[in-house]
């Protein structure tokens, strides 16, 4: 009675599973395969072509905002990841007397819908007569991509292996020795998955950025909206089939350059 019970709890298992996988992935395929489809309108298949990812190359304005893309994400990344750090060495001290509160304050963006941020920076800025553009998207993207890089960095020091610390410190180690020589290293796993976690996010947030982005700078998923807006679709599903490609690479290479530096510890 027990093997057919494990049995049917298994088949349940795997029927649920392979059912999340195809809600999940069948519609990403079928983006990939209609990007290289001769239609104006995705109707039906009318046969194969990749001229609408020529068009991605030779329009400007795509070009234009991919590189804004990629330049708020990546600053975000760099800002956010090093304040990231610092707050989660901060939260390491049990006897700081404002930690709960400090912590609070990480969590609550992360509970806050993303309408309501974007609805009160977008606020901020016209109280306090702040011109739209780069500079506030950029604000506003470090504002919550440091909640997610200082708790998963935080969660990496949960486990931090504290004799270490110790053992160096008892054979003379200076703190600044024992931090990039110990800690830092130890650390970088964490900083790295908190860093693509932001990288991510950046990329692909597009209600936050639309509160605060203004006239005259344009991100990917600002323009991949305005574009459908208009009805103007036949390079949305090449440009979506890059970015696929892009986010999967840039996953590759971080858990290349993981495996190199778990192996060099």
């Amino acid at each position: 009675m027990q093997p057919l019970r494990t049995k049917l709890f298994k088949g349940m298992n795997l029927t649920v599973f392979s059912l999340v996988m195809v809600f999940l992935y069948i519609p990403i395929l079928i983006l990939i395969i209609f990007s290289f489809n001769d239609a104006r309108i995705v109707t039906g298949w009318q046969g194969f072509t990749l001229k609408y990812y020529k068009q991605l190359f030779q329009n400007r304005t795509i070009q234009e905002a991919f590189w804004n893309t990629m330049l708020i994400a990546g600053l975000s990344t760099l800002i956010s990841t090093a304040l990231g750090i610092l707050t989660a060495l901060g939260l390491e001290n049990k006897r700081f007397t404002g930690r709960k509160g400090v912590l609070a304050l990480i969590y609550t963006p992360l509970m806050m819908p993303d309408i309501l941020m974007g609805v009160s920076l977008a606020l901020l800025f016209n109280f306090t007569r702040v011109n739209t553009g780069m500079f506030t998207v950029l604000i506003a993207h470090i504002t919550f991509c440091i909640s997610y890089t200082a708790i998963v960095i935080q969660s990496r020091l949960e486990g931090f292996d504290y004799s270490l610390v110790e053992a160096a410190a008892d054979l003379g180690a200076r703190p600044s020795y024992i931090f990039w020589k110990i800690k830092f290293p130890l650390m970088m796993p964490g900083i790295i998955a908190a860093a693509l976690l932001s990288f991510t996010l950046s990329i692909d947030d597009f209600i936050i950025t639309f509160f605060t982005s203004g006239r005259g700078f344009d991100t990917l998923p600002i323009y991949v909206e305005g574009t459908i807006r208009r009805g103007t679709i036949t390079t949305i599903n090449s440009l979506s089939t890059l970015m696929i490609g892009f986010t999967l690479l840039l996953v590759v290479l971080t858990k290349r350059v993981r495996k190199i530096i778990i192996s060099a510890m």
